[in-house]
């Protein structure tokens, strides 16, 4: 009997030393940071309003957070938050049986920085943070722009989504 008790307390602290664990939900943020300005992203593609989506997205998704507060000026923050759109490009992604394009795929990538404002120190940077979004071809070019710039919008709020999981994260 006494065996099986010294069995049972090796086998658990085997399982408690055993170094893996999951990690914390929690931020990886100083908790001094609370007032964030969203300022432009400059836009180098040829994609007209491109910049506005994308800011507009990452001003949705840290007015969702309850950890910031979004400010109207760079004075007032504890830190900025910028970016540049990098590229954007469209590929065919299916075909029809004639060989015409059914769905194309825009590919977006950005720089985005996250840094104090006291001492300018880098919080968070991705210099080559991507996502791509499929939208539908049609015969009618107004048809697949409109398409092409609604899949544009998802993808802003989708790559803002990820790059604050990553701020907070610390990845």
């Amino acid at each position: 009997m006494k065996i099986k008790w010294i069995i049972y307390g090796l086998l658990l602290f085997s399982c408690l030393g055993c170094g893996y664990h999951f990690s914390p939900g929690g931020e990886n943020i100083d908790t001094d940071i609370r007032k964030v300005f969203i300022g432009n992203f400059s836009n180098s593609t040829s994609e007209v309003n491109v910049e506005n989506y994308v800011r507009n997205a990452f001003f949705s998704r840290f007015r969702r957070s309850a950890r910031f507060t979004l400010v109207a000026g760079k004075g007032e923050a504890d830190a900025v938050l910028t970016g540049k759109i990098l590229s954007i490009t469209s590929a065919h992604l299916a075909y029809s049986s004639s060989d015409l394009a059914k769905e194309d795929q825009v590919l977006m990538t950005l720089e985005v920085v996250f840094q104090r404002t006291d001492n300018n120190g880098i919080i968070w940077m991705n210099k080559g943070l991507s996502g791509r979004e499929a939208y539908a071809v049609n015969v009618s070019t107004t048809t697949t722009a409109a398409n092409k710039e609604e899949a544009i919008r998802k993808l802003s709020v989708d790559m803002a989504d990820k790059a604050y999981r990553n701020i907070m994260s610390g990845f």
